[in-house]
């Protein structure tokens, strides 16, 4: 929408208030500072959100991989085979076999419930930039020596170079019955993954001791698997479907993960939604600050349309002054918005200090920081809307002012 010098003239002088017209110039202020304020919510709270999926499925896919071939029994024969065709089928980077099995720890008394995994070198090694204390190494090159999450450390009061017996409840058949098998580990390192459920239960180990833990002679629990596209790994697996039929069971991080994935989605959507409201809430602030305007500039309208001012200049006129508004309160959300993102945590602890509140308790939001990530189709989207709304606000009173009558207003003038 271009504008002559004229035009930009008098919608110039309309954006800055006159005499008499505090009342009008603050309505505006506050649909500005509505828009701000709407725009800057929806992109923290969306860029949040993305943040949380996003690091989920970091960790918890990177923990897990893509997908899992596991045993119907827990126990995966033949697996050196079906390791092998893995490796072979097209999409998949990396296919290692696993044992995952919980369990129980105890360690002066207390107990705690374990999620042990034995793995072998390579995914041992992918440990390597999570260590908080010791050494993969030294893990690796001793026997009975374990990695455990921080959590779990904190939880048992355990710390490198101590000892955890880790009960196996199906230990050895004995003409008295079943004996659970109790073996002790050292601690040789410790390790956080950043996600609060795994890491106050997580106890690695290579998995040869695994295998010696749970009776399972050279057998693995499961093999798992990390594709080059992970958002079409049912396709990607498909061609081992058959292969695997009758041995095992092929299952995605979808359907692994799929609650906690979908109540994300859902609530992403509904925060929208919701958080949209704001933007049209000050766009009918927008509405009524420009009515009020028209009201007050009756005269001068009036006057504008006997000096020769086309409705099509009035029309422009006003619609300018409402875009303006809602384009400068865009722009203040969007530097806002990014502000917050900047400092998100310093933010968070600063309200924790001032209230006294732990609003960020990892064992409810799984991870230990407010992640975020901001989508920039999403940020192009949400300014969009913001100006199109605006816009649309300032169609009926600038069409009122363009449909201005001189001779009835300057009749009795």
């Amino acid at each position: 929408m271009f504008l002559s010098s004229f035009e930009k003239m008098v919608a110039k002088r309309y954006l800055m208030p006159g005499k008499g017209e505090g009342f009008i110039f603050l309505v505006a202020g506050i649909s500005l500072t509505a828009v701000m304020l709407g725009v800057a919510a929806l992109i923290i709270v969306m860029s949040v959100m993305n943040g949380f999926r996003a690091e989920l499925f970091d960790r918890i896919v990177g923990l897990n991989g893509h997908a899992i071939i596991q045993g119907y029994d827990g126990r995966l024969d033949d697996w050196e085979n079906i390791l092998k065709e893995t490796k072979a089928t097209p999409g998949v980077v990396k296919a290692s076999p696993l044992i995952e099995q919980p369990l129980l720890g105890s360690f002066n008394g207390r107990v705690e419930g374990l999620l042990v995994r034995g793995m072998d070198r390579p995914n041992m090694l992918e440990l390597k930039d999570k260590i908080v204390a010791g050494r993969i190494e030294t893990v690796m090159q001793n026997e009975n020596m374990i990695v455990i999450g921080s959590q779990l450390a904190q939880n048992l009061g355990l710390q490198l170079g101590q000892n955890l017996t880790i009960i196996n409840p199906a230990g050895r058949a004995t003409p008295f019955g079943t004996v659970p098998r109790e073996i002790s580990y050292q601690v040789g390192a410790i390790v956080e993954i950043g996600i609060f459920q795994f890491d106050k239960a997580f106890v690695a180990m290579p998995i040869a001791d695994a295998q010696t833990l749970l009776l399972l002679g050279d057998k693995v629990g499961m093999i798992e698997v990390t594709s080059n596209d992970p958002q079409n790994i049912n396709a990607i697996m498909e061609p081992l479907q058959k292969k695997v039929e009758g041995k095992a069971l092929i299952v995605d991080w979808q359907t692994l993960n799929a609650s906690l994935f979908e109540t994300l989605a859902v609530e992403r959507v509904a925060m929208f939604v919701v958080l949209s409201i704001i933007i049209i809430v000050a766009v009918f602030n927008i509405l009524s600050s420009l009515i009020m305007l028209v009201r007050a500039k009756t005269r001068d309208i009036a006057i504008l349309r006997t000096m020769g001012a086309s409705r099509k200049s009035l029309l422009r006129i006003f619609m300018t002054v409402g875009t303006t508004v809602g384009a400068l309160g865009t722009i203040a959300g969007l530097i806002l918005g990014f502000i917050f993102l900047i400092f998100r945590q310093s933010i968070v602890n600063a309200i924790q200090f001032i209230t006294g509140q732990n609003l960020w308790d990892p064992s409810i939001r799984f991870l230990n920081e407010l992640p975020s990530r901001t989508d920039p189709v999403e940020v192009i989207v949400i300014c969009s809307m913001a100006l199109l709304f605006s816009f649309l606000a300032t169609l009926y009173p600038a069409i009122k002012a363009a449909n201005t009558d001189p001779v009835q207003v300057l009749r009795y003038e």
